[in-house]
């Protein structure tokens, strides 16, 4: 039971330590500090947050409109012959 506990504090004290870090800088210091294993973790985890990200922006220019025209001027090239499959 004692071990237990003390990887439970363990456990709470690097959240603690997650909750306390306001700027970019506390960021990169606390991104340094993790292993390599921990790091590949939180590099997989990033890489799919900022996807998501960009899919989410993706859409929300869809929906806006904001891409119609380059949509327009593609399929005018397309029509005119001015695309190529290579």
């Amino acid at each position: 039971m004692p071990r237990q506990r003390a990887r439970r504090l363990h456990q709470l004290a690097k959240w603690d330590n997650l909750v306390s870090i306001n700027t970019i800088e506390e960021v990169e210091e606390a991104v340094r500090r993790l292993s390599p294993k921990e790091l590949a973790a939180f590099r997989d985890w990033f890489a799919r947050l900022d996807a998501a990200a960009w899919d989410r922006q993706i859409e929300e220019d869809i929906a806006a409109g904001r891409l119609d025209g380059l949509a327009d001027e593609a399929l005018n090239d397309l029509r005119e012959g001015r695309c190529t499959d290579r």
